[in-house]
């Protein structure tokens, strides 16, 4: 039961967005850019690093949300995402990967835990500067959605089915159609 009344039952963040389109507008216009827009890591690759900080900040619904929309988007699926969750250095991803995963992983613990041997480890394992800007920013955003969507007790449902539609949306149509008006 949220929080706050809601004027809708929609589940997760999109009951928020639906509560104050004002904010909607800017959040999911970043998580378009920061998960969709053109990039040199696959958006299946940067789903699966929102999933691993929302795992670790116990998120259920942006865990089970983004695992649904970076498995529809990467080739191992959704036992690579749990792979990812469960255990990131043994799981069947790249070095670079692992090493971006680190410092996601560092910026959910907090800013000042990401350090020069971070950077200079993901850098060794081929990510580029805008992969590490960009690892760092999807983290932060993260853990503001996460408490975002916690903080206000928003619907998580629990039936993977309900996870499965949101994913076909949000690969096909994108975030700004979460948006109240997108």
């Amino acid at each position: 039961m949220p929080h706050i009344d809601l004027p809708t039952d929609a589940p997760g963040i999109g009951g928020l967005f639906q509560y104050r389109p004002q904010t909607a507008v800017p959040l999911t216009q970043l998580a378009e850019v920061l998960l969709r827009g053109e990039h040199s890591l696959s958006r299946g690759e940067r789903e699966l690093i929102a999933t691993y900080v929302s795992s670790l900040n116990d998120c259920g619904f942006c865990t089970r949300s983004h695992a649904a929309f970076a498995a529809a988007q990467l080739p191992g699926g959704m036992d690579l995402v749990c792979q990812v969750a469960d255990d990131p250095d043994g799981a069947p991803v790249s070095d670079k990967m692992k090493a971006l995963l680190e410092i996601a992983g560092a910026v959910q613990r907090g800013g000042l835990e990401v350090g020069t041997g971070h950077v200079q480890a993901a850098r060794e394992a081929g990510a580029t500067d805008l992969e590490i800007h960009d690892t760092v920013l999807i983290a932060a955003a993260f853990c503001m959605f996460n408490r975002y969507v916690d903080g206000l007790a928003a619907l998580t449902p629990d039936e993977p089915a309900l996870y499965k539609t949101m994913a076909d949306r949000i690969v096909t149509d994108g975030y700004l159609t979460i948006a109240p008006g997108g």
